[in-house]
């Protein structure tokens, strides 16, 4: 299987890049309840919630990647990426297998990572 790549952008509008360090695996989910986005996907952290949606306009998703809206009906409601590249406006995700169990335990100790280089530097 090819590797599809999408945008995270907005996320200056929640916690700038700080939660996108390459590597990190990024949960997503199907925003259904979204007014303005009707395939609206964002992104999320465990403790921290929303940081980002998938880009879905022409002027937000970066060459070479895919919009919210042409991977909204491919995708799972629930679905993971990992931060490949960052730029001063996008994030560029790669689109990974389905292992849930697997991520969410990854998902946790990138947070504990993250909150103890935290304490670290304060």
């Amino acid at each position: 299987m090819k590797d599809k790549y999408i945008t995270i952008t907005g996320f200056n509008h929640y916690y700038g890049k700080q939660p996108f360090s390459i590597g990190n695996i990024i949960k997503c989910i199907k925003d259904e309840s979204n007014q303005y986005d009707t395939e609206a996907i964002k992104t999320v952290l465990p403790y921290i919630g929303t940081v980002g949606y998938v880009a879905n306009s022409p002027y937000t998703v970066a060459g070479g990647t895919l919009s919210a809206g042409r991977i909204y009906d491919h995708v799972r409601k629930k679905f993971y990426v990992r931060v490949m590249f960052t730029t001063a406006s996008k994030i560029i995700c790669r689109l990974e297998k389905y292992e849930p169990e697997l991520f969410e335990k990854e998902l946790q100790v990138q947070m504990k990572q993250s909150n103890e280089d935290k304490e670290f530097w304060d």
